[in-house]
């Protein structure tokens, strides 16, 4: 399950998502993820899915790698989808079989839920892996320095996302070396059973919670010794420039914005 989290990585390519100012891959995560919220039909949706797969498409990213990452969340899906089928008490009885009953609008409730946890995962996965931390940190400090007019910590916030995506595929890695440590020493990790897998993973948690600790310690004394003390006054390698593609980038996520909010106020639809 480890090996299957996709999102904090990068991955290598020269097509126009990746060449994209990281402040326009920003803000259309940001209004495609509003746009799930504010949907509420399943053309909606459809809509959603055929704009992330075009852009997927665009990317030249596999969709093998990037829908890997829903392995990660199958738990949240599932716990979701069952509150849904057994609480929602709308339409027609399906299934009355003791204290369970079904109704075809907790169905149709669960299957949508479902649907938009997996389209915010891969949506946001997208940006990530088709942006470096680095210019995403400089995007996001870029694109949020008008707060510093009241003195809001924009560049700190900015390092925090960074360091906290750089240390999901490492910390992914150190899970991996650490469980195949103990296979090597006998562990069991493929017991039958949920519960008992679950407890069979528990002792690998203080390992790496310590191993976490440890590489944050040697972070920050490696911060101390090199003097940093903020991005006041920093200079940028590589400063960002809104290019072309950027502005028609923006067209085409506010038309998609648009198009969603049309489709909601429809007075008929699925």
């Amino acid at each position: 399950m480890f090996k299957d989290i996709t999102l904090g990585q990068y991955y290598p390519g020269e097509s126009v998502i990746h060449k994209l100012d990281p402040r326009t891959k920003l803000s259309g995560t940001m209004l495609f993820l509003i746009s799930l919220f504010i949907n509420d039909k399943f053309i909606g949706l459809g809509l959603a899915l055929l704009f992330l797969a075009t852009m997927v498409k665009i990317s030249g990213v596999p969709a093998r790698f990037i829908t890997r990452g829903l392995k990660g969340i199958f738990l949240i899906v599932l716990i979701t989808v069952l509150f849904s089928v057994f609480y929602v008490n709308t339409g027609t009885l399906l299934v009355d079989f003791w204290i369970f009953k079904i109704y075809s609008g907790g169905l149709s409730n669960a299957a949508f839920i479902a649907i938009r946890i997996m389209l915010l995962v891969l949506g946001s996965s997208l940006m990530t892996l088709t942006t470096t931390p680095t210019r995403l940190t400089d995007g996001l400090e870029k694109g949020l320095r008008c707060l510093n007019i009241i003195h809001f910590p924009v560049h700190s916030l900015a390092m925090i996302m960074s360091i906290a995506l750089r240390f999901i595929p490492i910390l992914t890695q150190e899970m991996n070396k650490i469980q195949k440590a103990q296979m090597a020493r006998g562990a069991d990790f493929e017991k039958r059973g949920f519960l008992r897998r679950i407890r069979g993973f528990v002792p690998l948690l203080v390992p790496l919670i310590i191993s976490a600790f440890r590489r944050a310690a040697d972070l920050a004394q490696a911060m101390d010794a090199r003097c940093y003390h903020g991005g006041k006054g920093r200079t940028k390698m590589k400063p960002l420039r809104y290019a072309r593609r950027d502005f028609i980038g923006y067209l085409v996520l506010f038309s998609f914005l648009a198009l969603t909010i049309v489709i909601r106020i429809m007075p008929y639809g699925y």
